[in-house]
């Protein structure tokens, strides 16, 4: 009898003892990528961008490297694993070339990193105060314009959008020109025209760094030639979710606003800071913004991400 009871004794030991087990065996199944790759381009938003996610994964533990690409070569690196992430996919503008990896389940996107981004036509203030808030308002103002819409690089989306107005006479745009050069003489024509507050009308997004520099509105588009408002996101190689779902995690939560972009790009690629710089000096102080990224992530070493990143600044 008392052999009895001890066994039984022991068995319900076990059996209340085997739910703590199993939860603990689950927890040393999370599985962390060291190293990790992060694709960039040669934009300013998503160079600091990406530093910024650097800043924070270094004081989880993992070693980042970045490496530079041009698109068509990036989005081939994510979808063969030679790169684990990009986050400056702008999903509008690489359209296709982007879906047929999506398509064939070698890239997936893991959502939208930058809030309120844009491009579009835009005007200085004073234009737009003056009487010039939409694209159907240019025509009107054609002699201040000198009937020119300055653009940016041969082949540019935006350049061809406004191209196309032209040739199909939309907004009564037929005898006017699409001048392109490149954005760095684009912006310099800007800044002219502000400093005379001379008319002019220019291709802009947001987040960049004149945003930030100028004082600019874009244009209402009526028609929709601009079509849908941009997405800025990140996306990673299909294996990433399944090799290390706790930077897939921090990945997904890791979401900004375009002003805090614009803000950025106005320190590296206008002020020509150091990138590495930029970054430790805004996470710093910026951890309000920071601690929503790391809300359930671990270190690779297991610890509580926001309380180790909250102690290391």
């Amino acid at each position: 009898m008392l052999l009895l009871i001890l066994s039984v004794g022991t068995l319900t030991a076990c059996g209340e003892q085997a739910p703590q087990q199993q939860e603990e065996n689950t927890g040393s199944e999370q599985t962390f990528q060291k190293d990790v790759t992060l694709g960039i381009v040669e934009w300013p938003g998503v160079t600091q961008k990406t530093y910024v996610l650097k800043e924070v994964l270094d004081n989880l533990g993992y070693e980042v490297k970045i490496n530079t690409f041009t698109v068509p070569i990036l989005l081939k690196a994510v979808s063969t694993g030679d790169v684990d992430a990009f986050a400056g996919t702008w999903f509008n503008s690489l359209g296709d070339t982007l879906q047929q990896y999506i398509d064939d389940g070698t890239i997936v996107v893991l959502g939208n990193n930058v809030e309120k981004s844009l491009y579009r036509s835009a005007v200085p203030t004073y234009v737009y105060e003056a009487g010039v808030k939409s694209l159907a308002d240019l025509d009107k103002y054609a002699d201040k314009f000198d009937r020119k819409i300055y653009g940016i690089e041969p082949g540019n989306a935006g350049n061809e959008i406004m191209m196309k107005a032209v040739d199909n006479d939309t907004y009564g745009l037929g005898d006017w020109k699409v001048l392109e050069s490149s954005t760095s003489a684009m912006l310099a024509s800007v800044e002219r025209a502000t400093e005379s507050k001379e008319w002019i009308v220019f291709s802009g997004w947001k987040p960049h760094w004149m945003n930030v520099a100028y004082d600019m509105k874009y244009l209402d588009d009526p028609e929709s030639i601009w079509g849908k408002p941009s997405k800025i996101g990140t996306i990673a190689r299909s294996g990433l979710p399944e090799d290390d779902p706790n930077l897939t995690r921090f990945l997904k939560q890791f979401k900004i606003n375009s002003e805090i972009q614009s803000a950025w790009i106005m320190e590296y690629g206008k002020k020509k800071r150091d990138p590495e710089v930029v970054a430790k000096e805004w996470v710093a102080d910026n951890l309000d913004v920071v601690n929503p990224w790391l809300e359930g992530v671990k270190t690779v070493d297991g610890q509580d991400a926001q309380k180790v990143v909250q102690q290391a600044y």
